[in-house]
């Protein structure tokens, strides 16, 4: 057997998310039919972050084995020619260890949050990015977010849906940055909760806006509690844009 592993770009927006499901289209799917139909073998694509439903990514990793032998252009160009018309890029692909794992092997996970602060409705941006009309103090956002960084539990950023055994992360990274109308939340971790990022997202929103004062993150993040979080964000406006390997050949 051969192992493949492939670097992917998708637009989140038309499937459920990256894991196979029974109610609607999903980006493992769409890789594994492409997989298929390139090389008549039915495979099993492992991907290194189960992003939900329009969640994108820049930089998914993920791999499949073969039992024969095929080069790493053809399987690029082959997979993105099955792939049409699902917005599905595969950007590389690569021939890897026997025993890598996309998903256990990760070290490191980025997701960036992109949010279009102005009142004009989103055309080149509908469908991936907040809108979010009331002005943001970045600054307050990223003063607040700070308290986040390091180990904790982080129950009240936590999905009820939530099937990680242990509410305790680790964030590696986290601040909030501005460019014009666009305000970008960047966090790193090893592995997140289910709807981490997107519960961090909200609730650092309600600081920008001037609702909540930076020192309530703190607060709901003691609190353990999830109804004390702030809203959810929506899903259009996360992107996966890293995983990082200690295997060098991997980025």
């Amino acid at each position: 057997m051969r192992r493949f592993c492939i670097v992917v770009e998708y637009d989140g927006t038309p499937f459920v998310g990256w894991q196979r499901q029974d109610n609607g289209p999903s980006v493992q799917a769409a890789l594994e039919t492409a997989v298929h139909r390139l090389t008549g073998e039915e495979v099993v694509v492992f991907g290194a972050g189960r992003t939900d439903a329009g969640v994108h990514a820049r930089e998914q990793v993920a791999h499949f084995d073969l039992s024969s032998d095929w080069r790493e252009d053809k399987i690029r160009d082959g997979l993105n020619f099955h792939l049409k018309p699902n917005p599905v890029a595969v950007i590389s692909g690569k021939n890897v260890d026997a025993d890598f794992h996309a998903r256990f092997d990760a070290v490191q996970r980025h997701y960036h949050y992109r949010i279009i602060n102005r009142r004009s409705p989103l055309t080149l941006d509908r469908g991936r990015a907040w809108r979010v009309q009331k002005p943001l103090d970045h600054s307050l956002m990223n003063e607040a977010a700070q308290c986040l960084i390091g180990r904790h539990d982080f129950t009240t950023f936590r999905s009820v849906h939530c099937q990680a055994k242990s509410p305790l992360k680790s964030l590696n990274q986290l601040s909030v940055v501005r460019q014009g109308e666009r305000v970008e939340i960047n966090i790193s971790a090893r592995s997140f909760l289910h709807n981490q990022v997107r519960s961090i997202a909200g609730s650092l929103k309600l600081v920008g806006e001037g609702k909540w004062d930076p020192g309530q993150i703190e607060k709901i993040l003691v609190a353990k509690d999830r109804t004390a979080c702030g809203p959810v964000a929506p899903a259009q406006g996360l992107y996966l844009v890293r995983v990082d390997y200690d295997n060098e050949e991997i980025q």
